[in-house]
């Protein structure tokens, strides 16, 4: 019996006020349900190991992607074979001539590169040699210009066995002047002088009625005693595990003085040093 207005609750289920049971799907239905399923997982996979790279779909596979396309071994090595530190220790592997440097704020780009396993090559003067006996490798050396082409800097990395011998050679090195400083005209080759034919005449040939002088003097001049001024620059020496990297820059211009106040050798300096050093970090 209900009150008036109040809906019959057996209305909803059964006679008997049994509720109704929810409505689910009959066996076949489930089992028609499952095969879709199982075809359109089947289809995915047969599609993804069907792609050139299925590494780069399927996670934990691992990717794929170099297989197709192998690099190129170094000359001399076996196919797939990687290189030794002292094999990749070369400025093209570190520092490609067609990158752009952009760190710091700075812009600068490879203008010259030079290396080899003597050191002693990239000394100013060898007769005041710093790094004997600190067991030095083998060098790089790069030159960089700014994108303003108003700084010009000198990157050089040497190699040592161990961070012993690079912290030696750090100590050492009290003036980053004693190497050379790389720029694109240094680093090209220097022509071979063509003899003259007063030089190849007579072993008694003068030149402007005066005998020549001989071989190995250097004629006198007023200016020959005083060496010209050194352009000023900003320098870092960073030891860097095994590695020291020395970094100088200077003007284009080639100045001898700075402008009290003016960063922008330093700038470029730390720029390129933490570039230099970037890729040794963690060897």
């Amino acid at each position: 019996m209900t009150t008036q207005g109040e809906p019959d609750q057996t209305e909803a289920g059964h006679e008997g006020g049994t509720p109704a049971a929810p409505h689910r799907l009959g066996p076949g239905r489930r089992r028609t349900a499952l095969w879709c399923a199982l075809v359109v997982a089947a289809a995915g996979i047969g599609w993804v190991v069907s792609r050139p790279n299925p590494g780069d779909l399927i996670p934990g596979l691992g990717s794929t992607s170099g297989q197709t396309k192998k690099s190129q071994p170094a000359p001399g090595l076996a196919s797939e074979q990687p290189l030794t530190e002292a094999q990749a220790f070369t400025a093209d592997h570190y520092f490609p001539g067609q990158r752009t440097v952009e760190q710091g704020g700075l812009q600068a780009h490879r203008t010259a590169a030079r290396e080899g396993t003597d050191c002693a090559e990239i000394l100013l003067d060898r007769d005041k040699d710093p790094l004997k006996d600190t067991g030095c490798q083998a060098y790089l050396s790069v030159a960089f210009t700014n994108a303003d082409q108003q700084v010009v800097s000198s990157v050089t990395i040497l190699r040592f066995a161990d961070e012993k011998s690079a912290l030696k050679a750090r100590q050492a090195l009290a003036d980053p002047s004693a190497l050379a400083f790389l720029t694109a005209e240094s680093a090209a080759p220097t022509p071979s002088p063509t003899p003259s034919p007063t030089a190849t005449g007579s072993p008694a040939a003068t030149v402007s009625g005066a005998a020549s002088a001989p071989a190995g003097t250097v004629p006198s001049s007023p200016t020959a005693t005083t060496p010209p001024p050194k352009p000023a620059g900003v320098s870092r020496v960073d030891p860097v595990g095994h590695y020291l990297t020395v970094t100088v820059s200077r003007y284009t211009d080639q100045r001898t003085t700075l402008t009290p106040g003016d960063l922008t050798l330093d700038k470029a300096t730390r720029a390129l040093s933490y570039t230099a050093r970037a890729p040794f970090l963690w060897m």
